[in-house]
């Protein structure tokens, strides 16, 4: 009995495997294709770029730092695979005014051609205790982090309902998936795009259009780098559990991702077990990764618990010893 049922499992499985690939969506071909990338000047969206433009596409970069913008351009072109690959340079900036974005890339797409995929990575980070963070730092990072992604998403969703194709991506965080000390006006921010992305991806589905969210790990990027100047002690030595991915490592993984239209992006084994323990309702790409998910939840769980555990336990202590430090301060 116990080889039968055994042996269902194991057919089941085969099945699943075999079926899978009918109903995946059919990948993206990166050569001619227009790829926008906003905050594509610098960190993980300049290695976006690089890495679409090596396999033929034609970029459009959105940043707001047009000298940045141009030396990234020439970096860029470096890469080129033809004589046709353009890279368009515009200087916006996509949290402020959502008839300039709606502007800037009709532009860009009577210049390039309908766009065929767009990278939301436009993004900054502030990190500090709540009650440290200046009410205004969270007022911008919403604009920036989730506003800066809804409008040029909406600036070209309609032209790609149109065409019946295209892919959008949203680069969020792994602070996006869980809430850590530190990060309260910058977490939510990134929470917001996976709820985003949830809803959007069930509206365009009909239609060939795929949606990517991406949860990058700490990556070693000009962004992280000024972050990690005020970061908390706590939140330095909870990093510390986690190693610093490169932008080019990460930039490969999301775009071959967005490519193939998994809805989930992640990096390394830790950024694997947080996809499936925060996978909850979201959409799936194959009968396969709902498998997994299927399969990993409960020992992922398992593994959560201590690591929830033992951030617990670094909180804890850096706060006993700042109020002994401070106690001893007192007595002097």
């Amino acid at each position: 009995m116990l080889l039968l049922a055994v042996a269902f499992i194991v057919a089941f499985v085969l099945l699943l495997y075999m079926v899978s690939p009918l109903i995946s969506p059919k990948p993206l071909k990166l050569p001619g294709a227009h790829v926008v990338v906003t905050g594509g000047s610098s960190g993980i969206g300049k290695c976006i770029a690089i890495e679409c433009y090596k396999q033929g596409a034609f970029i459009t970069l959105i940043a707001r730092d047009e000298n940045k913008l141009l030396q990234t351009k020439k970096e860029i072109e470096k890469y080129s695979v033809n004589d046709k690959q353009v890279v368009l340079c515009i200087s916006v900036d996509v949290s402020k005014d959502y008839e300039k974005v709606e502007n800037v890339l009709k532009q860009a797409q009577e210049k390039l051609g309908p766009v065929d995929m767009l990278v939301n990575c436009a993004g900054t980070s502030v990190t500090g205790k709540f009650e440290d963070i200046e009410v205004n730092s969270f007022e911008r990072l919403m604009a920036v982090n989730y506003l800066g992604s809804v409008y040029p998403s909406r600036a070209v969703i309609a032209t790609m309902k149109e065409r019946r194709m295209g892919r959008i991506v949203f680069v969020s965080s792994q602070a996006g998936q869980l809430g850590l000390f530190g990060y309260t006006a910058y977490s939510p921010t990134k929470f917001a795009l996976r709820g985003l992305a949830e809803a959007l991806q069930m509206e365009v589905k009909p239609y060939n259009i795929y949606v990517t969210v991406a949860y990058p790990p700490d990556t070693d990027t000009p962004g992280f780098a000024e972050e990690s100047k005020t970061k908390p002690l706590e939140t330095k030595l909870i990093s510390e559990t986690s190693s610093v991915c490169q932008a080019e490592q990460v930039a490969r993984v999301i775009v071959k991702d967005a490519i193939q239209g998994n809805f989930n992006s992640s990096v390394g084994s830790d950024g694997y077990m947080l996809s499936i323990l925060t996978s909850g309702m979201s959409p799936v790409t194959s009968i396969t990764e709902g498998l997994q998910q299927v399969v990993c939840m409960g020992i992922f769980r398992i593994i959560g618990l201590f690591y929830l555990g033992s951030f617990d336990s670094i909180v804890r202590r850096c706060m006993m010893q700042r109020e002994k430090s401070e106690s001893a301060d007192k007595t002097e």
